[in-house]
């Protein structure tokens, strides 16, 4: 979908084709923007089942480098193309060429939580904070001299190895796993073998158990989708599709964020008009509507970790914390609403801050809500899953193996 959307507009503006009507290329747009979503789900959904317990550092994550992808384009854009028109046709390949090369690694693990889980994800942390430092920085001294193209080579260099750094961190903790398993193999007791006719034998028989004859599998009826639409369970619970739609806490939610988000969208695709109206130089403009993504970036982050920060220790839920970032983010309009001098660059950061902030808590808060069933491939069981939290087998030994394993 990325491809074809991106690749039909670039043969259009190219000249490759024939012009297509407006409706064409609206359609061209909207099947090349809307690829994304899909990819992103995938991805989003996917983490938070393998990470249950960390689920808004996972998400301040994934949504922080979402908020860094512009500023990462542009670099590597800057480093191969000189051509305005070739950006379509690098938004074309890029995306569709990692998805390709990357699918495999998106995919459901079993639920193991290590002790050290959190301590990783702020070591991922901290190698993202220093990407987004980096990226700032180069927009600022780029946006006052002229680069050439080998100094946006080396650019794009130091970001393609900061954006592929967290590999370091995910190979030195598979190694270290891989070594604590391998210790506790060796540091095994000595087993003693003991022969069926020997004495000891007879402490070491077990009698076993009745069998009982399997219960007859009971039936269950089938309940049509539309009989328990407005019959939903307690919060938290597996909700089905329609079931959410018609609840009262997605309406709660789609109002909240059709009024957030669309606001600080709003006045983030508008700051250069904004600057504009308001006469503020163009550089000036230039310099802050670039950095709303570094702003972005942080807000996702910072909410991300936050909120689970404060949702462990100190039991303040989700929904208050996006309540509190739309309040912040009323301060950043009123700013600009009341044109105050000087005051777009502190109304950029709040509104930008405020913007990246509100997704991991709009996802973290619908799967909390409305529970991961139906938005995941796969189901894992509540007494299956708490065994794997807790590190342990859900096998229960049978008498003959608790015997074979007695010194």
């Amino acid at each position: 979908m990325n491809f074809f959307g991106y690749f039909m507009i670039w043969l259009a503006v190219t000249g490759r084709i024939s012009k297509p009507p407006v409706w064409q290329m609206c359609l061209y747009i909207c099947i090349g923007a809307n690829s994304q979503s899909f990819a992103n789900t995938g991805a989003l959904v996917t983490c938070v089942k393998n990470f249950p317990e960390s689920r808004g550092s996972v998400l301040g994550l994934l949504k922080g480098y979402v908020g860094l992808s512009g500023a990462i384009l542009t670099q590597l854009y800057h480093a191969f193309y000189d051509n305005s028109k070739a950006l379509i046709l690098f938004i074309a390949w890029l995306p569709a060429a990692v998805s390709f090369i990357f699918l495999r690694t998106i995919r459901i693990i079993k639920i193991v939580r290590q002790e050290n889980e959190l301590k990783v994800f702020y070591h991922l942390l901290y190698i993202s904070l220093g990407l987004a430092g980096f990226l700032m920085v180069l927009i600022i001294i780029q946006n006052r001299l002229n680069f050439m193209r080998i100094e946006y080579f080396g650019c794009a260099f130091v970001v393609t190895v900061l954006l592929f750094l967290p590999l370091a961190v995910v190979i030195r903790e598979e190694f270290n796993l891989m070594k604590t398993k391998r210790q506790a193999l060796n540091d095994l007791p000595q087993l003693q073998v003991v022969s069926e006719n020997s004495p000891s034998a007879e402490f070491l028989s077990v009698t076993e158990e009745p069998k009982t004859e399997a219960a007859a599998p009971q039936t269950e009826k089938h309940v049509s989708c539309l009989e328990n639409v407005f019959k939903p369970p307690n919060r938290g619970e597996d909700f089905t599709i329609l079931q959410a739609l018609f609840s009262v806490d997605m309406f709660i939610l789609f109002v909240a964020t059709a009024c957030g988000v669309g606001g600080t969208l709003t006045a983030i695709d508008n700051l250069g008009q904004i600057g504009a109206s308001q006469g503020y130089p163009r550089h000036a403009t230039t310099t802050f509507v670039s950095l709303v993504s570094i702003w972005n970036y942080l807000g996702r982050v910072v909410s991300g970790f936050s909120s689970e920060v404060l949702l462990t220790k100190y039991k303040i839920p989700r929904p208050l914390l996006l309540t509190i970032v739309h309040l912040i983010s009323c301060v950043g309009h009123l700013l600009i609403a009341f044109a105050v001098p000087n005051s777009l660059y502190v109304a950029s950061v709040i509104i930008g801050f405020c913007f990246g902030a509100q997704w991991p808590l709009v996802f973290a808060i619908i799967s909390e809500i409305f529970g991961l069933k139906n938005v995941n491939p796969i189901r894992v069981p509540f007494t299956h899953t708490c065994h794997l939290w807790a590190g342990l087998s859900t096998t229960k030994p049978t008498p003959s193996a608790y015997a074979r394993c007695l010194p």
